[in-house]
């Protein structure tokens, strides 16, 4: 239940962002557009919409005939400066999510910056063969006026049913929706029916410039953590009614993913954690404590794919634990058949906004 008590601070914090971007929007504080293509992947909630999955689809997507690079801010990682992902860096250098990036993508320049400005200067003057920049995350990152934004709203949390921070989630107002190109109701039901889909279209009331689509996840099979991914054994989830297992997770909201796991699992411990979670040797005897704990002859830890990137820095677990830790893969999935009419848009403002192209039009509803 919410604290009303805190919805006096929420309306404060409403007019400081709505201030903020009053100056934005009308110019007396600076934005930069850049004459070359730059798609913003975000959201006005706090964590949990699929941010870096999504992110991720549009690198997937973009990257068979285009020369792909992506810039976040790295959360919570303890640098601050322009970095490149590579397979000697650090979480604790670019951040979990850019790591997750760079190992989905290897091909793909993986980049962080807390200047966005910057890190986008620095991609276009060092890797001058970059055709187009995804930012992950950039949506409250008024610095930057991007080509193309894409908006993600969580089906279970609503934008247009939320309230301003810290009496609710939103980081502001939910009349910026209209700075989006495209709105994407994220973690959608696949059984969805027509009846809500057009009440949720209708409360949103979208702008007729604007194209809204919904998403799910689906969850993929699992993954070993530590070995090689061409030589990996996978528990066949489907047929293993009497396996137990640990669930370790740090992200958001892990709710969806435990769901999923019960379906398939008589026996589940789940060791939850803030999302973005550093790990540490205490948190290491907790998981050992709970598998050891697990009744179930056959036993596994799943975690999620970002989780997985912290967890796989820890070079001294040791087996039977190293070799049944799994985590689950997640894949983007369009509802109502909207997927080609996603990527066709996607794909177009890429291709007609090159270097050499006119600068696309000025973002609408400013």
């Amino acid at each position: 239940m919410k604290n009303i008590f805190l919805y006096p601070v929420s309306l404060v914090f409403g007019l400081f962002t709505g201030i903020r971007n009053f100056l934005y929007n009308t110019g007396i504080l600076p934005s930069v557009e850049f004459p070359f293509p730059v798609i913003c992947v975000g959201n006005i909630t706090v964590g949990g919409t699929g941010k870096t999955p999504h992110t991720e689809y549009i690198t997937g997507l973009l990257r068979v005939n285009f020369k792909v690079a992506t810039l976040s801010r790295g959360y919570k990682r303890r640098t601050s400066d322009f970095r490149i992902a590579s397979a000697s860096a650090q979480v604790r250098d670019i951040g979990d999510e850019p790591m997750q990036i760079f190992r989905n993508f290897p091909d793909v320049l993986v980049t962080v910056d807390r200047n966005r400005v910057n890190g986008v200067n620095r991609i276009l003057q060092e890797y001058p063969e970059t055709e187009v920049i995804i930012l992950d995350d950039g949506f409250q990152h008024r610095r930057i006026t991007p080509g193309y934004s894409v908006l993600l709203s969580d089906f279970e949390r609503p934008i247009v049913r939320d309230h301003m921070l810290p009496y609710g989630n939103l980081r502001e107002s939910k009349v910026n929706m209209r700075r989006a190109d495209i709105i994407l109701i994220t973690k959608s039901p696949e059984n969805i029916s027509p009846i809500q889909r057009r009440l949720i279209v209708k409360e949103i009331d979208k702008s007729p410039y604007q194209n809204l689509y919904f998403t799910t996840f689906r969850y993929k099979p699992p993954v070993s953590v530590f070995e090689d991914r061409d030589e990996e054994i996978q528990p066949d989830i489907s047929e293993c009614a009497g396996c137990g297992i640990v669930l370790i997770t740090g992200i958001a909201n892990p709710q969806p993913l435990k769901e999923y796991l019960q379906k398939k699992f008589e026996e589940i411990i789940h060791l939850s954690f803030p999302d973005h979670y550093n790990f540490n040797e205490k948190d290491l005897l907790r998981i050992y404590s709970a598998y050891n704990d697990l009744k179930s002859t056959a036993r596994y830890l799943f975690t999620t794919e970002k989780d997985a990137v912290r967890l796989r820095e820890f070079t001294n677990i040791a087996e039977p634990i190293r070799s049944a830790f799994f985590y689950i893969p997640i894949e983007i999935y369009f509802l109502n058949e909207d997927k080609d009419e996603f990527d066709n848009l996607i794909i177009d403002y890429v291709r007609k906004n090159h270097r050499n192209n006119r600068v696309s039009e000025g973002k609408r509803g400013k």
